[in-house]
């Protein structure tokens, strides 16, 4: 008697509550595969702007006129240039007080930046958690539909008065599938997670190294005002 064995029939024949593992590891795949492809996109953004803002800043143009474009474009400022604007706006609101310590400006900007830098690294680490969990769960996840979907087979040939490997490999095969599909879910979810942890420790590095030279410029004009 021939077997079917493909995927498909596999699935279709598989117990409820193997089927209910497989679906959901799919429906989990498919969110992984959203977030992956957002979170490239989204990564990509964020250095390019970065980049060009960088650029900008380290051309020389007038801190004020840069002060005045990014409170201007706060919404779609890239993640440096909100941080620049929060460290600007604070210098420049202390400095209006009257305030002669130049450390304590230079310290409330820095505060400022720092408050900014956490808030930009929290958006830019958004849905990093999920596809840590998918990739640490799914394989266990797979392998409950595969241990459940074996002990329901053996339980049906328990029935029978002879059992021969023709009879035991479908039941074995349809729960095997559930870890196929755990595995299917979780390793692009890990090297993605791996991928973009590095770059966005980069982009952290990148941020942080900006507001220590930041800092050092707002020192120097901390007693002449911002130029």
């Amino acid at each position: 008697m021939n077997q079917d064995f493909s995927i498909v029939s596999l699935v279709l024949h598989a117990s409820f509550v193997v089927q209910l593992v497989m679906a959901g590891l799919l429906l989990t795949s498919l969110a992984s595969w959203t977030v992956i492809f957002g979170k490239l996109f989204g990564l990509r953004r964020v250095r390019s702007a970065n980049e060009d803002f960088e650029r900008e800043f380290w051309a020389g143009k007038n801190l004020n006129d840069l002060y005045n474009d990014a409170t201007k474009r706060a919404e779609s400022a890239a993640s440096m240039e909100r941080i620049f604007a929060s460290g600007m706006r604070e210098f420049l609101k202390l400095r209006e007080r009257r305030l002669a310590d130049a450390q304590a400006l230079l310290d409330g900007a820095r505060r400022a930046m720092r408050a900014s830098f956490q808030r930009e690294m929290d958006a830019i680490e958004s849905h990093l958690s999920f596809l840590a969990s998918v990739g640490s769960v799914s394989p266990y996840v797979g392998l409950f539909g595969t241990v459940w979907g074996i002990m329901h087979a053996f339980i049906g040939l328990s029935n029978l008065q002879q059992v021969t490997l023709a009879t035991v490999a479908p039941g074995i095969a349809e729960a095997l599938v559930a870890t196929a599909i755990g595995l299917f879910a979780a390793i692009p979810a890990v090297i993605a997670y791996n991928r973009f942890a590095r770059d966005i420790d980069r982009i952290a590095i990148q941020s942080e190294t900006f507001i220590e030279e930041f800092s050092n410029i707002l020192h120097r004009n901390a007693g002449q005002g911002a130029h």
